[in-house]
């Protein structure tokens, strides 16, 4: 029974020391799991600070410095943003400091100090794990971005990738309308205004530059632009870079965010002009514009392209002659819309491209006929308009009102190319070319021609009716 009672005291004892010892081997290591990771994106983790101690059930724990990471949270530096550190080196958070804020800052000292991480994976599958980590508080990166900072003191911990990739929306105002969309029609020398709207990822933004590709008909105003984050605008130079020069990547502009001023899941607008200049394509695929965002570790967004369209309108001069059309040379006309009531009249340039509007009839470009009846005006929005004549070859008569001239157009979205439909004087058909017909005055009878013979008919028949009247008179006087 001694025995017995020895042998039960000493399993008891192996017990107890066992079950003591047991937090001891379980602390050792831990292992951090991300679910829903991203197919072929590498996945970064970073250990800030280790861990010092802890009560059995978690509740109660204590982080220090990691070595690698004191430059971080020296005097001045930026961790201390976070966190504070008393006199025995032991770490608080501060009440009120964003994990998000903090993952991005984190980064971006790795980077710059090229701290070195403590494990990276390529994901293979939707799942990155890494295991026989020292227990510690762990920042976790992606290519997309940084997760949120995480501990493994509990001590296998598994977190969800939330990250998506961000994205843009480019659109164009049509002055018609004052809408945004993904299209507008405008003429040379109008400006044209644009806006792309940023939506940041769940996790800490990083490396966000914004790409502005114009085409040649584009002429990019950098004063004109302007950042916000929902309705707080952003400072040039502090919150963001904009470069339009010197670019070697084709871009017209880049604007380089400053690392820290995009926060999780912000908003952002971009808002800026150009001008359609006279290099501008006429219908067909338009001039476009288009934007692209790189972020992260040289990830791209798809790119986003709006389009800007002006026409064209032909006009052909010509008589009927013989019951034949013929062109009608040195013809004048001049071109003009209303405004607000207020007549504006088109100038050009020697090629007929739109170079501007005037109120001064005077000052309008004048359109003469050539010897075949044509000529055309390119650069023009949609709306209506109105061609004058002010000028008629001699012999002709000078057309009484203006020809009113409506231009609307058709897209093609897939094709990305759009066409012109142009009628005039309330025509609903779709015409090549606006025919102007001028007739010649009313033609007086010339000498041998027809009228000579009516002249003969009409005397003799006069010289008859008075033969006539001579003979009955003179029989009325014998018969008295």
């Amino acid at each position: 029974e001694s025995t017995m009672k020895k042998l039960v005291t000493l399993l008891l004892a192996l017990v107890l020391l066992l079950t003591m010892a047991a937090p001891a081997l379980a602390e050792d290591t831990g292992s951090i799991t991300i679910d829903n990771a991203v197919k072929d994106k590498t996945y970064t983790i970073y250990r800030i600070f280790d861990l010092n101690g802890h009560n059995a059930d978690y509740s109660a724990i204590n982080y220090t410095v990691n070595d690698k990471w004191t430059a971080f949270f020296a005097e001045g530096a930026a961790g201390l943003d976070y966190v504070a550190i008393d006199e025995l080196g032991y770490v608080t958070w501060k009440d009120g400091a964003s994990a998000a804020n903090f993952a991005a800052a984190a980064i971006a000292f790795a980077k710059a100090d090229n701290i070195a991480n403590d494990g990276s994976q390529k994901a293979t599958g939707n799942e990155v794990k890494f295991t026989d980590l020292p227990l510690g508080y762990y920042l976790v990166q992606s290519d997309l971005g940084a997760l949120c900072s995480l501990d493994t003191t509990m001590p296998d911990v598994v977190i969800e990738e939330k990250n998506s990739a961000p994205t843009v929306e480019k659109e164009v105002k049509e002055n018609s309308t004052d809408i945004y969309g993904k299209k507008n029609d405008a003429s040379i020398g109008d400006t044209v205004e644009f806006k792309t709207t940023i939506r940041v990822i769940d996790g800490a933004p990083m490396n966000y530059v914004l790409h502005d590709k114009m085409s040649e008909g584009l002429t990019f105003d950098a004063n004109s632009v302007v950042v916000k984050v929902g309705e707080k605008t952003l400072a040039a130079g502090t919150d963001y870079t904009l470069t339009s020069t010197g670019l070697e990547d084709g871009c017209t502009f880049e604007i380089a965010f400053t690392e820290g001023t995009l926060k999780p899941n912000d908003v952002v607008t971009v808002e800026y002009k150009a001008t359609l200049n006279d290099k501008a394509v006429v219908a067909g695929a338009g001039n476009p514009n288009e934007t692209w965002l790189k972020y992260g570790e040289d990830n791209t967004t798809t790119h986003d392209v709006t389009k800007t369209y002006t026409w064209e309108v032909k006009v052909l001069k010509y008589t009927n002659k013989d019951k034949v059309e013929t062109p009608l040379a040195g013809t004048e006309f001049v071109l003009y819309r209303e405004v607000n009531g207020e007549k504006q009249y088109v100038t050009t340039d020697a090629n007929h491209k739109v170079t501007g509007w005037v109120t001064d009839k005077t000052q309008a470009t004048t359109f003469t006929t050539p010897a075949d009846g044509k000529f055309s005006i390119t650069g023009l929005d949609t709306g209506t308009y109105y061609l004058e004549e002010t000028k008629e070859p001699d012999g002709y008569n000078k057309l009484a009102n203006p020809i009113k001239v409506v231009i609307s157009a058709t897209y093609d979205d897939a094709a990305g190319t759009g066409t012109a439909t142009v009628t005039y004087n309330e025509d609903d058909v779709a015409n090549p070319d606006i025919k102007v017909l001028n007739q010649t005055g009313t033609e007086l009878p010339s000498t041998g021609g027809m009228g000579t013979t009516l002249f003969y008919v009409v005397g003799g028949l006069l010289v008859a009716v008075a033969v006539v009247l001579l003979v009955t008179k003179k029989k009325m006087s014998a018969d008295k």
